[in-house]
């Protein structure tokens, strides 16, 4: 009895151990996990990621900062040169520049759609809609800016390509939040222009061939700026859209 005791002991220890080797070999040939692959050089960014990036830069405080860096190298030469030019005279764009469309922007998930109802708490918010409501904020830095040239009495004046049909809502809303001008050039009727800067730079000629000098003008695009008539140029930052 004891042996066969034995012998019975010793098989099932023998199926142990065969059924451990087996588990065991069935685990060493199992095919790997699969890692996703790192993504690809120069493929495109995650819009997520990229949307958080934007929103966090914007309600940082880091934005701000960075406007009011510029506004302030502006106003420093703004203070250098007002004295001694001949009809001295500023040009600003309006857009992100010195009033801020960014509620608008936000509720688009930071998108820029420019026709269509607007819904600041559900989206989405056509940007023209918004604009004809007169509720867009001053940036501080511009208006600034803006009222220290009114008070060395250097010329104030928008250009900016807003469309002909929103004249009355942006003088209503520049006049809300401060600002004076002695110009303000938007689009006329009908007209287009294939960059930015094609209808700026003839708008800042006009200027100057009317005596201004125009010490420097302002914009958040690249756009804003080309084509010169201007002794100085400075660029806001601007993360969400690029015109061309």
């Amino acid at each position: 009895m004891r042996r066969a005791g034995r012998y019975r002991y010793a098989a099932t220890r023998s199926a142990a151990l065969l059924l451990a080797v087996a588990v065991a070999a069935c685990t060493s040939l199992a095919p790997p996990a699969k890692v996703p692959p790192p993504p690809a050089a120069g493929a495109p960014p995650n819009l997520f990621d990229t949307q958080r990036e934007i929103d966090g830069y914007i309600s940082s405080g880091r934005y701000d900062a960075d406007v009011s860096r510029v506004a302030q190298e502006a106003q420093a030469y703004l203070e250098q040169r007002a004295g001694a030019a001949v009809k001295p005279a500023i040009v600003l764009d309006i857009d992100e520049t010195s009033l801020s469309n960014w509620p608008a922007y936000q509720a688009n998930g930071w998108a820029r759609i420019l026709n269509g109802p607007c819904d600041l708490v559900q989206g989405p918010c056509g940007i023209r809609t918004w604009q004809s409501m007169a509720q867009s904020k001053a940036l501080p830095a511009t208006l600034a800016l803006a009222r220290r040239a009114k008070a060395l009495g250097v010329a104030v004046f928008f250009v900016s390509a807003r469309p002909a049909a929103m004249r009355a809502a942006t003088e209503r809303n520049l006049r809300q939040e401060g600002y004076d001008w002695d110009g303000l050039t938007i689009y006329a009727e009908g007209a287009h222009y294939d960059s930015a800067a094609d209808f700026k730079a003839p708008e800042r000629k006009h200027i100057a061939e009317r005596g201004f000098t125009i010490l420097l003008t302002m914009g958040d695009q690249e756009s804003d700026l080309a084509g010169g008539y201007a002794e100085r140029a400075f660029k806001l930052p601007n993360p969400v859209y690029r015109i061309p």
